[in-house]
């Protein structure tokens, strides 16, 4: 049996009640970095086996996740933040059991792109996930493609990389689209800024240092004509 399992995108508090049983009862579980889930784990007095399963590992070690799930064992997939498998491992993993017809769920919790889309004030009853743009090769014309779309855009992007993504936003879609950036969600310092994409670049570009996770939310053509 494999659960899939969401957790916490900031405030640890935020892991649910079931999620919490699943972690404990499972014989491992499957995570991206085991110094991120161990903290997760600490918080809640969890003691358990942890396997990493990551971007560069996760075809090498899939082969040896099935056999364990095949011979009876039951494991939790879980990311560093929110829903495994949403522009985090985990896909490969879920493909493969449903290719051996072992047992999975899903369980549902916090996710960081909904948060942000609810929040944003930005029309959300349509919208299309981008996660991360890519970063170099196809990136101008992921871009171009997005600004076709009348559905809002959700996107993640790096603290290192947001001034960038802005600008290119802005090129594609018009220093007056309007958009959202929700920033350390959950946490402490939560922050939602709202405005035109020359607005929100401007902001960004006055600050000292930009830090946390970070999903923009921008306007497709539709929505724009709806929030005018």
């Amino acid at each position: 049996m494999l659960y899939v399992v969401p957790t916490p995108i900031g405030h640890l508090d935020d892991l649910t009640l079931r999620a919490r049983q699943v972690l404990s009862e499972v014989n491992f579980i499957i995570c991206e970095d085991t110094r991120v889930t161990g903290r997760l784990l600490k918080h809640y007095e969890i003691e358990q086996k942890l396997v990493s399963n990551h971007i560069h590992n996760e075809h090498k070690v899939l082969t040896g996740l099935v056999k364990r799930l095949q011979a009876g064992e039951s494991a939790a997939l879980v990311s560093d933040a929110g829903l495994p498998a949403l522009s985090d491992p985990g896909y490969l993993l879920i493909r493969e059991c449903i290719k051996e017809k072992i047992k999975l769920t899903v369980l549902p919790g916090a996710n960081a792109a909904l948060t942000a889309a609810i929040g944003s004030g930005i029309p959300c009853d349509r919208f299309f996930f981008q996660g991360f743009l890519p970063p170099k090769k196809g990136r101008q014309s992921r871009l171009q493609w997005l600004a076709a779309l009348q559905e809002t855009i959700v996107l993640y992007e790096s603290p290192h990389r947001i001034l960038k993504t802005l600008q290119h936003l802005i090129e594609h879609f018009g220093p007056d689209c309007q958009a959202c950036i929700a920033r350390e969600m959950t946490k402490l310092h939560e922050e939602y800024s709202r405005g035109s994409l020359s607005e929100m670049l401007a902001d960004y570009k006055s600050r000292p240092s930009i830090k946390g996770e970070i999903v923009v939310v921008v306007n497709g053509k539709e929505t724009q004509l709806e929030t005018k």
